[in-house]
């Protein structure tokens, strides 16, 4: 069987032609040779530096051949090899997938940073004759925050125990409320590093 020249990577347009028309006419195994001519060459040069996640990237390549078999009669004989519209899929597929990926993560962290704050509000205030705990507890505190990013520290410090709005504390230091919880979030991460002191 025909396999890709060294140099080019590519493999020859009347072998490559022949298996295209294959495809077409309905034969799945042609997307098999396909997969063995080009898949790797995908896999290393338009997917995995686009979405550097291996098990998602596998799951791209997959999809990538997925399609073709779905839309093979859309494409066109040429002068180039189908590798470039395959190539075209697959970097189209990888910057979808590696996009949603960013979105789960920023939405998993949203999800974190909102647990915080409530385990953090919804806490019961101490009784009366705790009053020593609760000094010793806001030395450890303050001990920690110094030991913190000042700006961290200060965001901390006015909505946790100064119990200041989002929207204060954002005029504070200058940046919008979205702002601002991104540096909260980012605070409280960094506050369980230095916790306890």
């Amino acid at each position: 069987m025909t396999q890709p020249d060294p140099q080019t990577g590519l493999v020859d347009l009347a072998a490559e032609q022949d298996v295209v028309q294959r495809l077409m006419a309905g034969d799945r195994s042609a997307a098999g040779q396909l997969y063995a001519w080009y898949g790797e060459r995908l896999y290393r040069q338009a997917i995995l530096p686009r979405l550097p996640i291996p098990e998602l990237a596998e799951d791209v390549l997959k999809d990538t051949f997925r399609t073709v078999l779905e839309r093979i009669e859309t494409y066109t004989f040429t002068d180039r090899s189908i590798f470039f519209w395959l190539r075209r899929i697959a970097i189209n597929r990888a910057i979808d997938v590696h996009r949603a990926h960013k979105r789960r993560l920023r939405l998993q962290e949203d999800q974190h940073h909102d647990a915080i704050v409530e385990r953090t509000t919804s806490q019961q205030p101490l009784a009366p004759d705790r009053g020593p705990e609760m000094d010793e507890t806001r030395a450890q505190v303050e001990k920690a925050l110094e030991l913190m990013n000042p700006r961290y520290a200060q965001a901390l410090r006015m909505r946790l125990i100064e119990d200041k709005d989002r929207e204060d504390c954002a005029d504070e230091l200058g940046v919008k409320v979205g702002n601002f919880d991104v540096i909260f979030h980012r605070a409280c991460k960094a506050f369980r590093k230095v916790w306890p002191p």
